[in-house]
């Protein structure tokens, strides 16, 4: 028996708390679904048959350099679907409430990791103090379930690359790294955490490539036009699509032939069957460009999809983040409102607003809302939002919160109470904005929303609870973590947001 090796099943509960660790870097990118019969067939002799398209289809053939012909990896079999789901989607085997257990002992980890580094911060021998497993750093709530389990999300982004048959025009989400060199595109409608309605437009996304004259753009430097595709949601089941493109060297008028045809499938070709609500275009010559860096082009359609939101209509522009599980958004949104004990003396400074949803919220609670957000068509919609409601307390700042944010504390000294809540991206704040905090003896309540508390965030959360340190121009009192209340917004994923309330 000593010789022999126990296969631990996929399923059991045990296993994936063990396995959580490795569950920390994020899943891939995104996929598809079969192809109905005669879809190709169907859309061949629709597309604008003008000179310039077989001009474009000669240049690119052309000017390309020639690709590896690919090797067939095999049939796109549920081999290749498992294999995608264990990785976007690492729980989905796991009932919801395995899941939800699964979730809470890693943020009990999280939070155990971090008593030990304040801690040792505050001279403590950890080795002599509390047991590790028994340490926490403050009170943990239980984990708010998400409202939705299945086909939660309300943005997708898929990519375009070969898949498993070779083909270099399938759309889906990535197996394998580009580090190994074992990229392969999979295409699948059995991801969990995806809605129909994205699954169908990323498919008939796919029929316009396979007919297209144009190479998907696989890498830069080796030339092709055809990229992602991002698909938007709301709750009224409007569809908003973004689709990326490299130019290369094309002319405006080229260019312009491109749209068309895309725009001819979406609106009166097969892909009318989506039922679109817009459609963007942006031509990008880098893996991710702003608005401001590459205008999104609306080829039709309405410039914005629309939420309802804790009473609230909200506007979302295709730049704007919002989060991808509207439900859960609520869930979490409410959260943050009570822990934040915002009163009409106090003036709610919320960073990294986005559309400014969570300080809009609570505007009729407060004295005042000052949001700041990098992205400016996310400050728009928050405007926008703020005007459309009969907000008049709000205030949005666009840019950076690190260059931002120290100037507009500065007048908040008066003695007048400032309640701060942050909900970065993952890579955490700025080194000067924590400063920021910190010295702004104003601010004596912060919520802190994180999706993945680590590296960046981690160091975040130390220096807010760190001793005064001149070194950093840490001057200020330091926070004390008193409370976490986990908040699932990604069943079937090992993520999970973490709301974290500080005070001094």
């Amino acid at each position: 028996m000593a010789g022999l090796k126990r296969r631990v099943p996929m399923h059991s509960l045990r296993y994936f708390i063990s396995m959580v660790g490795l569950f920390s870097k994020s899943g891939l990118l995104p996929w598809y679904a079969r192809n109905p019969p005669g879809w190709s067939q169907l859309f061949l002799g629709t597309v604008c048959k003008g000179d310039f398209t077989h001009v474009i289809a000669t240049k690119c053939q052309k000017g390309q350099k020639s690709q590896k012909k690919p090797s067939h990896l095999g049939p796109l079999d549920g081999s290749w679907q498992e294999r995608l789901a264990d990785v976007v989607t690492p729980l989905w085997r796991l009932s919801y409430e395995e899941q939800l257990k699964v979730k809470f002992e890693a943020q009990k980890k999280i939070l155990q990791r971090l008593e030990s580094y304040i801690q040792m911060l505050n001279g403590v021998n950890v080795t002599t103090a509390v047991p590790k497993s028994e340490s926490l750093p403050c009170l943990l709530h239980p984990i708010i379930p998400s409202p939705v389990i299945n086909g939660y999300r309300n943005k997708s982004t898929f990519s375009v690359n070969r898949g498993p048959d070779g083909n270099p025009k399938t759309v889906g989400y990535y197996l394998g790294t580009w580090r190994d060199g074992n990229i392969v595109c999979v295409r699948s409608n059995n991801l969990k955490n995806i809605p129909e309605k994205h699954s169908q437009v990323a498919q008939y996304y796919e029929v316009f490539l396979r007919q297209s004259p144009l190479e998907p753009c696989l890498v830069f430097h080796e030339g092709g036009y055809w990229r992602e595709l991002i698909v938007r949601t709301n709750s009224q089941g409007h569809t908003m699509a973004i689709i990326t493109f490299h130019p290369q060297k094309l002319s405006q008028e080229e260019l312009h032939v491109q749209k068309e045809t895309v725009k001819e499938f979406f609106i009166r070709g097969p892909g009318a069957a989506c039922d679109l609500t817009s459609l963007y275009f942006q031509e990008s010559t880098m893996t991710r460009c702003s608005h401001q860096q590459s205008p999104y082009q609306l080829l039709f359609g309405e410039p914005y999809i629309f939420e309802e939101l804790l009473s609230l209509k909200i506007r979302i522009s295709p730049d704007a983040f919002f989060q991808i599980n509207t439900a859960g958004a609520e869930m979490l949104y409410r959260t943050v409102g009570e822990l934040t004990g915002v009163n009409s003396d106090t003036i709610l400074l919320d960073i990294c607003c986005g559309t400014g949803v969570i300080g809009l919220s609570l505007a009729q609670h407060t004295s005042q809302v000052l949001g700041i957000e990098l992205v400016e068509q996310a400050v728009e919609d928050a405007r926008w939002t703020a005007a459309f409601n009969g907000i008049t307390n709000s205030e949005f700042h666009t840019g950076r919160a690190e260059k931002i944010l120290p100037g507009l504390l500065k007048s908040k000294e008066d003695g007048q109470s400032v309640v701060a809540v942050v909900n970065p991206a993952r890579a955490g704040l700025h080194y000067k904005v924590i400063q920021a905090i910190r010295n702004c003896r104003a601010i004596r309540t912060l919520v802190f929303v994180s999706c993945k508390l680590h590296g960046e965030s981690t160091r975040n959360v130390i220096e807010l609870c760190c001793p005064p340190d001149p070194a950093k121009k840490l001057l200020g009192e330091p926070f004390v973590l008193q409370q976490a209340v986990p908040v699932d917004l990604f069943p079937h994923t090992p993520h999970c947001e973490l709301v974290l309330l500080f005070t001094r």
